[in-house]
This record gives structure tokens, sequence and C-alpha cells, in this order.
């Protein structure tokens, strides 16, 4: 399936960013293939980027900036922004856990548990999937406030298909926890799983006069739809970064 245009606004970043790299990547040593492994993607993503088929993020325009020797706002104020807003948010936050030394902690009850990361899921295509570890089951475990309803687990997202240029988005490289017994309903994201393959994939699910479709919140990615040929695996219900 082909993927939609991107809008003019996403392609004038990529148009920026792809004329900035052909007049600087040389001079300062940088190839495809080195900012494929700074990214940790493939060198096809990176070509990807630069000829406007898929959007840039925050992550992918930070690396850029860094290697090209560039700032961000050369080629994407809107993301531009979004850097210096959330680093403005880190800052006040570290600012307000500095000046409340007057506030004492009540303790609490532990209400932390543990699930095993087992794996990825492919955010882009089918990939190769994972069944649920039994619970005790890993040789890593990261903890949440989440209680699942049944067996959970943590998988780290690969692709793009879940980046959003706006809204919610869930980028390349974040842990998303996985509850196979919470309530698929639509507008929840789930990892669903071809029916007659070992393949799943991470999307939104949305229901449309009727008939159910995994969507991307990339706009660039085309719906799936639901007809028989899947079925879901698990409900998303945190994700984080570990750095």
């Amino acid at each position: 399936m082909k993927k939609r245009t991107l809008s003019p606004e996403l392609a004038a970043e990529c148009e920026r960013l792809k004329n900035i790299y052909r007049s600087s990547s040389r001079s300062r040593g940088v190839t495809q293939s080195a900012m494929a492994d700074a990214l940790n993607i493939s060198q096809a993503a990176v070509s990807h980027y630069l000829n406007g088929q898929n959007p840039l993020n925050t992550r992918v325009a930070a690396v850029f900036s860094q290697m090209l020797e560039v700032p961000v706002r050369a080629f994407s104020p809107r993301l531009a922004d979004q850097i210096e807003e959330t680093v403005k948010a880190a800052q006040i936050g570290e600012m307000a856990s500095r000046e409340a030394p007057n506030i004492s902690l009540t303790a609490q009850p532990a209400m932390s548990y543990k699930y095993p990361v087992i794996s990825w899921v492919a955010a882009g295509n089918w990939a190769e999937a994972v069944e649920p570890f039994p619970p005790g089951f890993g040789d890593r475990y990261e903890l949440t406030d989440y209680r699942a309803h049944g067996p959970a687990f943590w998988l780290q997202v690969k692709g793009d298909s879940m980046t959003s240029p706006s809204g919610l988005s869930i980028p390349e490289g974040m842990l998303i926890l996985v509850d196979t017994e919470a309530d698929a309903q639509s507008g929840k994201l789930v990892v669903a799983k071809l029916t007659e393959s070992n393949e799943a994939t991470f999307k939104k699910l949305v229901e449309d006069s009727g008939r159910k479709f995994l969507k991307p919140l990339n706009p660039a990615y085309p719906m799936v739809a639901i007809n028989g040929n899947c079925k879901i695996v698990g409900v998303v219900v945190r994700a984080m970064y570990r750095l």
C-alpha cells in the first residue's frame, strides 16, 4: 500500500533538511549510513526523511541538527518550538522541586508493578510477533504504577507509523506496556496480530459505520481494515522512554 502524501508544511521541512544535508554532509564527514547508526534505524529510513516520504519528528531533527551542526530551526521551526517547550517544561519542573524544601512527603503504600520486556513490535509494517510471556518470565523488567487485568509485557516500538506531527505521538524507541486482557474499545491503542501468521503491528483501533480499522498516528501511513484477518493481542496502557 502506498503512503499518503505529506502536507506542504511537512514536505517543505524535509526539503530544507535535504538541501542542508547536501551542502553540509560532505564537509562534516556525515553519511546516510552514519546517520542511520546514530538514529538506530535503517539507511532507507534516513532516505525517506530526506526525500519527504516520512515526516520529521523531534528525535530525528535533534540528531540531524547535532551531526550537521545546524540549528533545528534552520529546517523546522515547528520542531524547534516543540523542543524548546519540552526543555522549558523540564527546567520548570526542576526549579519547582528545588524551591519546595518545606514540603514533607507522606509515606504511601507501594503501588509498583513489574512486567517483562520481551521484544519489540514494528510500528510501521507487519513484523514478527511474540506471544505474551507468562508472569515471572523474562530477564529484564520495567516498573509501572499500572495494575494489569491479565498477563502484560513491555515492547519497544520500532518504525514511525505511530509518530505524529502533532498531538499524541509514540515515536520509535519508546516502550509500550501491553495488557492482554484490557478492554479493546474504539479509540484505544492496540497491538494486533495477523491470524494466519506470526506478524503483528501497533496501531489505534477505530470504528466507523460499524467497521473497525487499525489507524496509524502518522498521516503518511494508510489505515488497515479489520475484516477477520487479525486479532487484538492487547491494549497499550502505558508508554515511556528509558534513556
